[in-house]
């Protein structure tokens, strides 16, 4: 079954570096966009990796594009780029504060080739203000939002985990474009202008982190690493195999009873320490002693056909190179793949997005582009854009 693609026909011009313009971008193609990727000549900095052109880092965030080469101080290239914002429905760049009009890519001037453009700016501090100038990085942006320090192991403090700030800000930047094309499709029939959208990394990682700030606000509470993980009741466990598994076990009692008949252990929460919710979360260090040294009797694969059959809230904590061959996975068809660009014969494997429109999973996808894939047809005037689908039909 094809995909849905419910925004055919809406044309991106992404001139994004990196992970936040690039993830927005993708976000939109994912859903049937028409992207077309603005590189340098030189390329996207995130394409670098071995000497080569193809990194893993810029795979992730730059499939379903196409790649053309653009230096808009050059007057030829300039008018290239000029026609391809007249024709788009978006454009997106993630630049510092100041640097698009530098280039010729300032919303003013776009504006004048195009009033219905809609124009989204991604910063890391936002447009102005005492931060505004500052290099802002995905660490940066959860360190200045409290985030990282919900993250960080006090007993081993140190950056862990995926760039989890530049990621969530295209997401966000995405919303906000999809809330700008539905309001201008409103105004469709009247000289409706576009929006200029905009998002920091430093809102986006302080919106994300929205559960922190309404402790703060409303209890006063400065959460800390294990507040939540203490409140919801969430373990991770060693298995008897060496292999790891996740529990969260939350507050209603059949799982606990549950938990309680698997590891063997039916009077575990006589004991007064685990005998509550409240008393299980002042207690959570000691249960977590209790519940290893139960769980280190028995591989993980019976811990899971235990918990499973007694309606334990419960995953294996897969390393990356096992969830492919999880049966779920396999069942929802997660993984799809496409003729590899650079390597005739090959094949390209990615996550395909999770999003179903009426049962049709994404299941098409095209590889991220090589580095200038279309400046031929650019240069030669060919249409870089396929033609809009018939609205009446």
């Amino acid at each position: 079954m094809s995909n849905a693609k419910v925004l055919a026909g809406v044309r991106v011009l992404e001139h994004g570096t990196f992970i936040t313009g690039p993830a927005a971008s993708m976000l939109l193609a994912d859903l049937g966009a028409e992207v077309v990727k603005v590189e340098q000549p030189e390329g996207d900095p995130f394409r670098a990796f071995r000497g080569g052109l193809y990194s893993p880092h810029y795979q992730t965030y730059n499939r379903n594009k196409k790649s053309v080469r653009l230096d808009t101080r050059d007057p030829e290239d300039l008018k290239r780029f000029d026609k391809l914002v007249a024709e788009a429905d978006v454009y997106i760049q993630n630049f510092r504060p100041g640097v698009a009009a530098k280039i010729g890519a300032g919303e003013a001037r776009l504006r004048e080739l195009n009033p219905r453009l809609v124009y989204c700016a991604i910063s890391g501090f936002g447009p102005d203000g005492p931060a505004a100038a500052r290099p802002s990085y995905d660490t940066v942006a959860q360190a200045a939002s409290g985030f990282l320090k919900l993250l960080v192991n006090p007993a081993n403090p140190r950056v862990v985990g995926p760039a989890i700030a530049d990621a969530l800000t295209g997401f966000y930047a995405a919303l906000g474009i999809l809330g700008a094309l539905v309001e201008r499709e409103r105004n469709a029939g009247g000289a409706s202008t576009g929006r200029r959208v905009e998002v920091s990394m430093f809102e986006a990682m302080t919106h994300f982190n929205l559960d922190a700030f309404t402790h703060l606000f409303s209890e006063g509470e400065v959460m800390g690493p294990y507040s939540r993980p203490s409140v919801s009741q969430s373990y991770v466990v060693k298995c008897g195999d060496g292999q790891w598994l996740a529990l969260h076990m939350s507050s209603p009692p059949k799982f606990w009873q549950g938990l309680a008949k698997a590891i063997e252990q039916p009077d575990l929460f006589d004991d007064p320490r685990f005998a509550t919710r409240e008393a299980r979360i002042e207690h959570q260090e000691a249960l977590i002693g209790v519940l290893g040294a139960h769980f280190a009797r028995q591989p993980r694969a019976e811990w899971c056909r235990r918990l499973e059959a007694l309606d334990v809230p419960h995953a294996p904590m897969y390393d990356t190179d096992e969830v492919p061959a999880d049966p779920q996975a396999k069942h929802l068809q997660l993984f799809v793949d496409a003729p590899h660009p650079g390597q005739p014969g090959a094949r390209w494997r990615t996550v395909r997005s999770p999003l179903s429109f009426d049962g049709q999973r994404a299941l098409e996808v095209s590889a991220p582009p090589l580095l200038g894939d279309h400046d031929e047809a650019l240069r030669a005037g060919q249409p870089l854009w396929s033609p809009r689908p018939d609205r009446r039909s």
